[in-house]
């Protein structure tokens, strides 16, 4: 079989049930998509090195390192969509995966036209994710960043916030919807890895909770997501 060309979408299928994971490999490259399958949860993230996909289908239950840990530890250092798919249709298994940062959610069985419009629906959000940090700025209703001069507007005010708290906030607002825990907080904006005990990024959020008009006690703009990090909530903000 000769290599996909460069220009197809790269999508990683992980899924211990090789029947499943043949059907779906097979309908997604009939749509035009480059899929490399995997077997095992505790080799993905050696296979996203080498790989580089464009997205993941994350199956929930594998051998080696079940789907949720992988998303947790992926979501580390790997941005792109991740969608997983679930035999279980509890809404705790849903809102567990979508707080450690999976973007979407499938259960089984699956139905190939169900997975391919939100497979679709990622790419298009992350293509515009992109877009925006291409231009330079975010545009959330009442709510402007622009990363070339730095400038916050909100509701036609100026919001003039330090260097660290506008790095924070071009985090956030680039990635509007998605939980973003605090170890990649801190490698991207501190510059280290999280310890466990330093309260720097909390402190920052704080004040930037107040610049922004959100609230520290019950925040509504900016929101915790208790043991994983902060969520930049995108239609918050009209």
């Amino acid at each position: 079989m000769s290599e996909s060309p460069a220009s197809l979408t790269k999508i990683l299928l992980v899924e211990d049930d090789r029947q499943l994971s043949d059907l779906i490999k097979d309908f997604l490259v009939a749509e035009d998509f480059h899929v490399k399958q995997e077997f095992r949860g505790d080799t993905v993230e050696k296979v996203v090195e080498t790989f580089s996909p464009d997205l993941i289908v994350l199956d929930v239950m594998l051998p080696g390192k079940d789907g949720f840990s992988v998303c947790r530890d992926l979501r580390m250092t790997y941005q792109n969509p991740i969608l997983m798919l679930t035999a279980k249709s509890t809404d705790f298994d849903q809102v567990l995966g979508l707080e450690i940062g999976a973007d979407d959610y499938v259960a089984k069985p699956v139905e190939p036209r169900v997975l391919l419009a939100r497979i679709h629906a990622l790419l298009r959000r992350g293509r515009m994710a992109q877009g925006a940090q291409d231009k330079g700025e975010v545009t959330c209703g009442k709510l402007y960043v622009n990363k070339n001069s730095r400038q916050v507007i909100l509701d036609g005010e100026n919001i003039e916030l330090t260097s660290q708290e506008f790095d924070l906030l071009w985090l956030l607002a680039n990635r509007a919807g998605e939980v973003q825990n605090r170890d990649y907080i801190y490698k991207a904006v501190v510059g280290r890895e999280y310890d466990g005990m330093d309260r720097s990024v909390d402190v920052r959020i704080s004040r930037l909770r107040k610049k922004l008009h959100d609230s520290n006690e019950s925040p509504f703009r900016i929101k915790t997501i208790w043991g994983q990090g902060y969520l930049f909530v995108a239609d918050a903000w009209d």
